[in-house]
Protein backbone atom coordinates (compact mmCIF):
# COMPACT_ATOMS: atom_id res chain seq x y z
CA UNK A 1 0.00 0.00 0.00
CA UNK A 2 3.24 2.46 1.06
CA UNK A 3 4.08 1.74 -2.51
CA UNK A 4 1.03 2.81 -4.60
CA UNK A 5 1.28 5.76 -1.85
CA UNK A 6 4.66 6.34 -3.84
CA UNK A 7 3.68 6.02 -7.22
CA UNK A 8 0.42 8.14 -7.30
CA UNK A 9 -0.19 10.89 -9.33
CA UNK A 10 -1.16 13.05 -6.26
CA UNK A 11 2.35 12.11 -4.28
CA UNK A 12 3.78 16.25 -4.50
CA UNK A 13 7.13 15.89 -6.12
CA UNK A 14 6.19 18.37 -8.64
CA UNK A 15 6.92 15.95 -12.09
CA UNK A 16 3.92 17.36 -13.80
CA UNK A 17 6.19 20.94 -14.24
CA UNK A 18 9.04 18.69 -16.26
CA UNK A 19 8.80 16.98 -19.47
CA UNK A 20 12.81 16.35 -19.79
CA UNK A 21 13.11 17.66 -22.86
CA UNK A 22 9.88 16.14 -24.66
CA UNK A 23 8.65 20.04 -25.05
CA UNK A 24 11.40 20.87 -27.10
CA UNK A 25 11.08 18.09 -28.88
CA UNK A 26 7.27 17.76 -30.01
CA UNK A 27 8.03 21.65 -31.29
CA UNK A 28 10.61 21.11 -33.59
CA UNK A 29 11.74 23.72 -35.85
CA UNK A 30 7.71 24.24 -37.30
CA UNK A 31 6.03 24.14 -33.89
CA UNK A 32 3.73 21.61 -32.72
CA UNK A 33 3.67 18.21 -35.33
CA UNK A 34 0.62 17.01 -36.73
CA UNK A 35 -1.26 13.57 -35.25
CA UNK A 36 0.76 11.09 -37.16
CA UNK A 37 4.40 12.38 -36.68
CA UNK A 38 3.29 13.73 -32.53
CA UNK A 39 2.04 10.23 -32.30
CA UNK A 40 5.32 8.46 -33.93
CA UNK A 41 7.87 10.81 -32.31
CA UNK A 42 5.46 10.03 -28.59
CA UNK A 43 6.45 6.38 -29.27
CA UNK A 44 10.05 6.73 -29.79
CA UNK A 45 10.63 9.29 -27.27
CA UNK A 46 9.01 6.30 -24.86
CA UNK A 47 11.30 3.84 -26.44
CA UNK A 48 14.82 5.78 -25.85
CA UNK A 49 13.28 6.48 -22.46
CA UNK A 50 12.91 2.92 -21.41
CA UNK A 51 15.79 1.36 -22.87
CA UNK A 52 17.91 3.59 -22.54
CA UNK A 53 17.25 6.52 -19.64
CA UNK A 54 15.44 4.00 -17.32
CA UNK A 55 17.37 0.80 -18.53
CA UNK A 56 21.15 2.36 -18.35
CA UNK A 57 20.74 5.14 -16.13
CA UNK A 58 17.79 5.45 -14.33
CA UNK A 59 16.82 1.88 -13.65
CA UNK A 60 20.64 1.08 -12.09
CA UNK A 61 20.62 3.75 -10.02
CA UNK A 62 17.56 2.69 -8.68
CA UNK A 63 18.35 -1.26 -8.11
CA UNK A 64 22.32 -0.17 -6.73
CA UNK A 65 20.82 3.07 -4.27
CA UNK A 66 18.23 0.40 -2.54
CA UNK A 67 21.10 -2.13 -1.95
CA UNK A 68 23.29 1.09 -0.70
CA UNK A 69 20.10 2.33 1.40
CA UNK A 70 18.98 -0.91 2.89
CA UNK A 71 23.14 -1.79 4.23
CA UNK A 72 23.31 2.27 4.94
CA UNK A 73 26.22 2.51 2.86
CA UNK A 74 26.04 5.98 2.87
CA UNK A 75 29.20 6.79 1.09
CA UNK A 76 27.96 4.57 -1.67
CA UNK A 77 24.97 6.07 -1.62
CA UNK A 78 26.36 9.65 -1.98
CA UNK A 79 28.87 8.65 -4.97
CA UNK A 80 25.82 6.95 -7.01
CA UNK A 81 23.81 10.28 -6.51
CA UNK A 82 26.74 12.29 -7.95
CA UNK A 83 26.82 10.02 -10.98
CA UNK A 84 23.24 9.91 -11.80
CA UNK A 85 23.30 13.87 -11.40
CA UNK A 86 26.48 14.64 -13.42
CA UNK A 87 25.31 12.08 -16.39
CA UNK A 88 22.54 14.56 -17.06
CA UNK A 89 24.33 17.54 -19.68
CA UNK A 90 21.55 19.88 -19.00
CA UNK A 91 21.37 22.53 -16.40
CA UNK A 92 18.11 22.14 -16.19
CA UNK A 93 17.83 18.49 -15.85
CA UNK A 94 20.13 18.13 -13.15
CA UNK A 95 18.34 20.76 -11.33
CA UNK A 96 14.80 19.11 -11.94
CA UNK A 97 16.27 15.70 -10.65
CA UNK A 98 17.56 17.21 -7.31
CA UNK A 99 14.35 18.83 -6.14
CA UNK A 100 12.35 16.29 -7.04
CA UNK A 101 14.22 14.08 -5.49
CA UNK A 102 14.60 16.19 -2.72
CA UNK A 103 10.43 16.95 -1.86
CA UNK A 104 10.02 12.97 -2.70
CA UNK A 105 11.80 12.01 0.16
CA UNK A 106 11.00 15.42 2.57
CA UNK A 107 7.25 14.60 2.29
CA UNK A 108 8.10 10.51 2.32
CA UNK A 109 10.00 11.27 5.97
CA UNK A 110 6.94 13.57 7.50
CA UNK A 111 4.47 10.97 6.47
CA UNK A 112 6.33 7.72 6.98
CA UNK A 113 9.24 8.45 9.27
CA UNK A 114 12.43 6.72 9.62
CA UNK A 115 16.06 7.10 11.14
CA UNK A 116 17.48 6.44 8.00
CA UNK A 117 15.79 8.61 5.88
CA UNK A 118 16.51 11.59 8.03
CA UNK A 119 20.04 10.56 7.57
CA UNK A 120 19.75 10.88 4.18
CA UNK A 121 18.06 14.33 4.69
CA UNK A 122 20.64 15.49 7.04
CA UNK A 123 23.41 14.51 4.02
CA UNK A 124 21.37 17.30 1.98
CA UNK A 125 21.27 19.68 4.29
CA UNK A 126 24.90 19.35 4.14
CA UNK A 127 25.55 19.18 0.44
CA UNK A 128 26.88 15.87 0.49
CA UNK A 129 23.93 14.52 -1.34
CA UNK A 130 20.98 15.97 -3.59
CA UNK A 131 19.55 13.60 -3.21
CA UNK A 132 18.14 12.46 -7.05
CA UNK A 133 15.26 11.46 -8.05
CA UNK A 134 16.27 7.60 -8.33
CA UNK A 135 18.07 8.07 -5.19
CA UNK A 136 15.27 9.18 -3.60
CA UNK A 137 12.72 6.82 -4.29
CA UNK A 138 14.85 3.51 -4.07
CA UNK A 139 15.48 5.30 -0.28
CA UNK A 140 11.58 6.08 -0.12
CA UNK A 141 10.94 2.50 -1.48
CA UNK A 142 13.76 0.47 0.84
CA UNK A 143 12.56 2.26 4.11
CA UNK A 144 9.07 1.12 3.61
CA UNK A 145 10.13 -2.57 2.63
CA UNK A 146 9.54 -2.92 -0.67
CA UNK A 147 11.45 -5.54 -2.18
CA UNK A 148 14.62 -4.17 -4.79
CA UNK A 149 12.83 -5.79 -7.69
CA UNK A 150 9.43 -3.95 -7.12
CA UNK A 151 11.15 -0.91 -6.40
CA UNK A 152 12.55 -0.72 -10.11
CA UNK A 153 9.89 -2.00 -12.15
CA UNK A 154 7.27 0.81 -10.13
CA UNK A 155 9.56 3.85 -10.33
CA UNK A 156 10.39 2.83 -14.15
CA UNK A 157 6.12 2.87 -14.41
CA UNK A 158 6.00 5.80 -12.56
CA UNK A 159 8.88 7.93 -15.30
CA UNK A 160 7.02 6.55 -18.34
CA UNK A 161 3.51 7.91 -16.44
CA UNK A 162 4.96 10.90 -16.30
CA UNK A 163 5.99 10.89 -20.14
CA UNK A 164 3.04 9.93 -21.61
CA UNK A 165 1.18 12.41 -19.20
CA UNK A 166 3.73 15.57 -20.79
CA UNK A 167 2.90 13.95 -23.92
CA UNK A 168 -1.00 14.19 -23.91
CA UNK A 169 -0.90 17.94 -23.18
CA UNK A 170 2.05 18.92 -26.30
CA UNK A 171 0.89 16.92 -28.73
CA UNK A 172 -2.41 16.43 -30.52
CA UNK A 173 -2.52 12.76 -29.13
CA UNK A 174 -5.31 11.40 -27.48
CA UNK A 175 -6.24 9.23 -24.28
CA UNK A 176 -7.00 6.64 -25.79
CA UNK A 177 -3.79 6.54 -27.74
CA UNK A 178 -1.37 7.78 -25.42
CA UNK A 179 -2.47 4.86 -22.93
CA UNK A 180 -1.92 2.19 -25.72
CA UNK A 181 1.56 3.25 -25.87
CA UNK A 182 1.79 3.00 -22.13
CA UNK A 183 0.27 -0.03 -22.26
CA UNK A 184 2.88 -1.42 -24.83
CA UNK A 185 5.49 -0.17 -22.59
CA UNK A 186 4.27 -2.02 -19.59
CA UNK A 187 4.27 -5.33 -21.63
CA UNK A 188 7.86 -4.49 -22.25
CA UNK A 189 9.08 -3.74 -18.49
CA UNK A 190 9.76 -6.37 -17.14
CA UNK A 191 12.02 -7.62 -19.37
CA UNK A 192 13.82 -4.31 -19.48
CA UNK A 193 14.08 -4.44 -15.56
CA UNK A 194 15.17 -8.43 -16.29
CA UNK A 195 18.19 -6.98 -18.59
CA UNK A 196 19.41 -3.87 -16.40
CA UNK A 197 19.37 -6.67 -13.31
CA UNK A 198 21.49 -9.27 -15.49
CA UNK A 199 23.94 -6.50 -17.08
CA UNK A 200 24.20 -5.20 -12.99
CA UNK A 201 26.59 -2.22 -14.82
CA UNK A 202 27.20 0.97 -12.88
CA UNK A 203 24.52 4.20 -14.01
CA UNK A 204 25.74 5.11 -18.19
CA UNK A 205 24.28 7.42 -20.41
CA UNK A 206 24.33 7.98 -24.53
CA UNK A 207 20.66 9.83 -25.16
CA UNK A 208 22.75 12.62 -27.28
CA UNK A 209 19.21 13.83 -29.26
CA UNK A 210 17.18 13.66 -25.81
CA UNK A 211 19.98 15.20 -24.00
CA UNK A 212 20.06 18.49 -27.02
CA UNK A 213 16.35 18.66 -26.83
CA UNK A 214 16.60 18.89 -23.05
CA UNK A 215 19.33 21.66 -23.35
CA UNK A 216 16.80 23.41 -25.88
CA UNK A 217 13.63 23.43 -23.90
CA UNK A 218 14.60 26.65 -22.43
CA UNK A 219 15.31 28.54 -25.35
CA UNK A 220 11.51 28.19 -26.21
CA UNK A 221 9.71 31.29 -26.76
CA UNK A 222 7.05 29.90 -24.74
CA UNK A 223 6.54 26.73 -22.81
CA UNK A 224 4.97 25.02 -20.81
CA UNK A 225 7.61 23.33 -18.38
CA UNK A 226 10.19 23.91 -16.67
CA UNK A 227 12.63 21.41 -17.88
Amino acid sequence: MKLLHLCDSLFPIGGFAHSDGLEAAAAGRDGIRPDAAAASLLRAWLDTCLDEAIGRLEGPTVWQAWTAFHQRDWQTLTLLDREVVALRPSASARRSTRAMGLRLLTTWQALYPDSRNEHVLSMARDGEIAPALPVAFASASASADVDRRSTVEAFAYTRLASTVSAGMRLMPVGQTDAHVLLARLVERLPAAVDALIARDAPPESFTPAMDIAAMTQQYLHSRLFRS
